[in-house]
């Protein structure tokens, strides 16, 4: 067994390179071998969102405060709120973040395939976000 003790991971935030605006990435658990599953608390301020990106075993997030958007490829914004749980299948490529007047925060919990938990692409534009 192993306990966790909260406020004994530091937060981080949401690297440059992949995300647009300001967004705050607590972990919280990194399954140890053989396990391959990782989750993190991800907190986004108003506007705040990922870049396209892809999980090559899937992502769930379970949204526990305030308002965001999800996409898919080919697909429409999707509005989310508090207790909303969002399933992306393997190797589908999507985006997710607040909305633009409302901050957001949710659990996103991913597994590890051959050490690789995403692989991200290109920033989602304004005019895109925007819908």
């Amino acid at each position: 067994m192993k306990i966790v003790r909260s406020g004994t991971m530091p937060s981080n935030p949401g690297p440059g390179d992949y995300f647009t605006g300001t967004v705050r990435i607590d972990p919280l658990f990194q399954a140890e071998a053989p396990g391959r599953t990782s989750g993190a608390q991800v907190t986004f301020e108003p506007g705040a969102r990922t870049a396209w990106h892809t999980h090559p075993a899937g992502q769930t997030l379970i949204v526990t405060f305030g308002r965001g958007r999800v996409q898919r490829e080919g697909g429409p914004i999707e509005e989310i709120s508090q207790g909303d749980v969002v399933w992306f299948p393997a190797g589908e490529k999507h985006w997710h973040g607040a909305s633009p007047e409302t901050a957001m925060s949710h659990i996103a919990i991913q597994e590890s395939i051959d050490g690789t938990a995403v692989t991200w692409m290109e920033k989602v534009s304004d005019t895109d976000y925007g819908g």
